[in-house]
């Protein structure tokens, strides 16, 4: 495959010379290292694990002094000295999620758990497995798409692939439609520990399948504190020639944890991709998305809402590489940020001199709910081509006091008419999750938001 990018727009994902000096070039990474990656796996997955692991003892935690990080300080997470939990406290009577699809996989601190999982009703041509239990598919083909997604040098990318053990795992054969939506449950129990979910996700030619993705956090009931945790997440999907993926991603962790997030996407000629991406818990979230368009007329959507209250901060940083001609692409951001919380918007889109007849827009809409919430935005257009339709905003404001003396003066009190707004603004993201019952949970979500 022949990726014309230059320079390349997913940060950090170029190639550097590896010298042995540089080993271990920070303490508390390497430290990491040695803690994910004491499982052994055979053949080419340990090769792949062991030159990710090299290339993150190279690396350094991100600063406030990396462009791509200024706005996000890492600092707080050296002071935390983490480990890896495989035990499974969760039982089905107290899973902390609610089942959406006869289609599920669940995995509780990485460890995939049958009695949590479900899988019902699948067409012929479709794989719903973990890596370790796959039926039908042969782990070579997995070969040719894990880690090999553009930007997986990455430090925190890196890092989620030396400690590869097992992945979530979705292939759909060429023409395989899955009608209902499958569902993949990455849970985290227990205090001071790593977890790092894997995800792949591979769409042949002509398939269409819809994806909800959630990260969640379970606490014992004797446990009076959130627990915390660095939650390091990876998925990356292949959406090959006229396939479609419609992918809700929600993140609602301990509100005390850590949470890192990338998803990789690969869209290859006439095929379609939408994100519906919620991100509610973290003291600290990060949400990496990146889109690489290889081949024309590809179709991308990318739908995103923060919900963020006390001293959270949330990052979401987004690069669309439009490399080829008659791509659409429509990117819409919401931020709903109270109290002394941060929300962080950076989204960047490419469209290089090939890339003739791209219509393009970018918008992100910011609700600030006191005054000391605080909103960094910034959006970016990189524009080559001289024959296209490109747009990119962004709007910061509060609660009109206007908008509430009207409800007020139609019976309304002061506290619902403040719902009713925060709802109506978060509303034009939830209305686009394609499952209902999600659409619910995440509506009485924000109706319980002030």
């Amino acid at each position: 495959m022949n990726i014309q990018v230059s320079p390349s727009p997913i940060p950090n994902s170029r190639e550097a010379s590896l010298s042995n000096g540089l080993l271990n070039k920070d303490a508390y990474l390497s430290g990491l290292v040695d803690i994910v990656s004491t499982t052994k796996s055979e053949g080419w997955l340990q090769e792949l694990k062991d030159n990710a692991a090299n290339w993150v003892r190279h690396s350094k935690l991100p600063t406030k002094n990396d462009e791509e990080w200024r706005f996000t300080d890492l600092s707080a997470l050296r002071q935390f000295d983490f480990n890896v939990e495989t035990k499974n406290f969760v039982s089905p009577d107290s899973a902390p999620f609610t089942a959406i699809s006869d289609t599920r996989l669940v995995f509780v601190n990485g460890v995939f758990v049958k009695e949590l999982s479900a899988i019902a009703n699948l067409p012929e041509g479709v794989v719903v497995s973990n890596l370790a239990g796959l039926p039908n598919l042969d782990g070579e083909l997995v070969k040719e798409y894990l880690a090999q997604a553009e930007g997986a040098k990455e430090v925190f990318t890196a890092l989620n692939t030396a400690a590869i053990d097992d992945v979530a795992l979705i292939w759909l054969s060429r023409n395989a439609v899955v009608e209902t939506p499958i569902h993949l449950v990455f849970i985290t129990a227990g205090d001071r520990i790593i977890t790092q979910p894997r995800c792949l996700v591979v769409a042949k030619k002509g398939s269409e399948v819809t994806l909800v993705e959630e990260f969640i956090n379970y606490a014992s009931p004797e446990k009076e504190q959130q627990e915390v945790y660095l939650n390091n997440t990876v998925t990356e999907i292949w959406v090959e020639e006229n396939a479609g993926v419609n992918h809700t991603r929600v993140e609602r962790d301990s509100i005390d944890a850590f949470h890192i997030g990338k998803t990789a996407v690969t869209q290859a000629r006439n095929s379609r991709y939408t994100c519906n991406a919620i991100s509610l818990g973290g003291r600290l979230s990060r949400h990496n998305l990146e889109i690489l368009q290889t081949g024309e007329q590809t179709e991308t959507t990318l739908n995103g809402l923060t919900i963020i209250s006390g001293n959270q901060l949330a990052d979401t940083h987004s690069a669309l590489a439009l490399n080829y001609p008659y791509s659409s692409s429509k990117q819409l951001q919401k931020n709903i940020v109270g109290d002394k919380a941060h929300g962080v918007f950076n989204g960047k889109i490419f469209v290089p001199k090939p890339a003739q007849l791209t219509d393009a827009s970018q918008l992100n809409r910011n609700l600030l709910l006191s005054p000391q919430a605080r909103v960094d935005t910034k959006p970016q257009l990189e524009i080559t081509a001289d024959n296209v339709k490109c747009a990119h905003g962004a709007t910061v404001s509060q609660l009109e006091d206007d908008e509430i003396f009207y409800l007020q003066s139609r019976g309304i009190d002061e506290n619902n008419s403040r719902h009713l707004l925060i709802n109506a603004f978060a509303a034009e993201i939830i209305n686009n999750i394609p499952v209902p019952s999600l659409r619910q949970n995440l509506t009485q979500i924000v109706n319980k938001f002030s």
